[in-house]
């Protein structure tokens, strides 16, 4: 299986964080999965980074380079992603959910076919087979 991982389980994975699901971390674990990291990542953390950097201690270049240190495998940005993400639903009366990072994510793992593990509550409100909470 191919897994794009969400920011936070993202980072949390690479440190080891005991926050990271025992299911994240098998399924990152298995050697029949590929593990992903998006280019979307790397800018949300280089943004937060810049406007926070006592809360994110590390910049977007740093954390790509964790990731192919980790042996994770980079998704970048592609037009197909920006029209998936004109594609994705959400379930009627679900909370709002304003984070245009997880949506661009979910377009990601939509349009490449992956499974997108995430520990976002609000996610799983998106009608897409390729979310996977964790």
């Amino acid at each position: 299986m191919n897994l794009l991982l969400d920011t936070h389980i993202l980072i949390w994975a690479l440190n080891e964080d005991p926050r990271l699901p025992e299911k994240a971390k098998d399924m990152i674990l298995d050697p029949n999965n590929v593990v992903y990291y998006s280019a979307v990542s790397v800018w949300e953390i280089s943004i937060k980074h810049a406007n926070h950097p006592d809360n994110v201690e590390f910049t977007g270049g740093e954390l790509s380079q964790f990731c192919q240190d980790a042996g994770f495998l980079p998704v970048e940005m592609r037009d197909k992603h920006v029209f998936a993400l004109e594609t994705i639903t959400r379930a009627a009366g679900a909370p709002p959910h304003h984070d245009p990072f997880d949506r661009m994510l979910i377009a990601q793992a939509k349009a490449e076919n992956m499974s997108l593990i995430t520990h976002d509550s609000l996610l799983p409100y998106y009608e897409e087979k390729c979310i996977i909470p964790v």
